[in-house]
């Protein structure tokens, strides 16, 4: 794989991309959960946008920029979540075809919400997902739009927030949760770009930091197990050889939380604040709500 850094630009070219076409997500804050944590919080809820999650964003963003040939032939990626999703409404608002590989035992209701957007399912092994997409590439000439390991992927992701560092005024720490690195590294790339003195942090599932190992080590480190963590979309072995990078040279640190701090914050958005959002959204409130970052009054 040829490796392409974006710049921090990178970010600004993709919300004008994506402009009409991805939500314009509306930022949350809550008097409560200012005086717990003793911070002012802002949340960008991406559980409005399209397809419920922030993959919206870098799959249009992708998708829009590959030649007339190349939607011609048409994409394909694996996936059993948002991605899928996301890159199946985003084909086919421009026209183009979108194969999704997942794996057998993904959720029905997840097969029938990617195939409701005109994608095409196929289904294999989860172990086989990667080999299968592979295959497809070369007997069709699909393009391959890997769920966070691609340029345009990660600019797209960072539109998100973007947003929030545009409307909610300077920011002394942003947080992301990490899976493969998409959102995280799209969001260092946004704050370098518009606010570069705020701290991006990575939080990811203790019993799933190979993020953190990587970040620390300057290497990918890979789990040799998909880790059991009820943060579903962070369950990823790696991160994304693009990803790293842009993680080391523009995200200030990477912070781990367990599975009960998860389910505290979840918890407290469900019945509080009233927002339906996944675990792996929770991941990046709970060191704060959780008291890993000591009160000091910082937005």
């Amino acid at each position: 794989m040829t490796v392409q850094i974006p710049e921090p630009t990178a970010v600004l070219e993709a919300a004008k991309r994506i402009a009409g076409w991805a939500n314009h997500t509306p930022i949350h804050t809550s008097r409560t959960l200012n005086e717990q944590t003793g911070h002012q919080i802002y949340l960008k809820c991406e559980n409005f946008q399209r397809v419920g999650a922030f993959k919206f964003r870098g799959a249009y963003n992708a998708v829009s920029q590959l030649s007339d040939a190349q939607k011609a032939a048409g994409v394909v990626t694996h996936s059993s979540g948002n991605h899928a999703q996301g890159l199946a409404l985003a084909a086919k608002l421009l026209g183009v075809k979108a194969t999704i590989v997942m794996p057998d035992n993904a959720p029905a209701i997840k097969k029938a919400a990617t195939a409701g957007y005109g994608a095409t399912i196929v289904t294999c092994p989860a172990i086989d997902r990667e080999a299968v997409c592979l295959q497809l590439v070369q007997e069709h000439g699909y393009t391959l739009i890997h769920p966070y390991d691609n340029p345009n992927i990660i600019a797209g992701a960072g539109t998100a927030a973007l947003e929030l560092l545009q409307e909610a005024g300077p920011l002394d720490l942003l947080f992301a949760p990490v899976g493969g690195g998409g959102l995280l590294s799209g969001t260092a790339l946004a704050a370098t770009a518009v606010q570069p003195n705020c701290r991006v942090i990575g939080v990811e599932p203790a019993i799933a930091n190979d993020a953190q190992q990587s970040w620390q080590r300057g290497e990918i480190v890979r789990l040799t197990a998909v880790p059991n963590t009820l943060a579903d979309g962070l369950r990823t072995r790696f991160v994304g050889e693009h990803n790293l990078p842009i993680m080391r040279q523009y995200v200030s640190d990477m912070l781990t939380v367990t599975e009960e701090e998860i389910v505290a914050t979840l918890q407290f958005l469900w019945t509080r604040l009233k927002l339906v959002v996944e675990p792996s959204a929770a991941v990046a409130l709970a060191p704060a709500f959780t008291g890993k970052i000591a009160p000091s009054g910082q937005r």
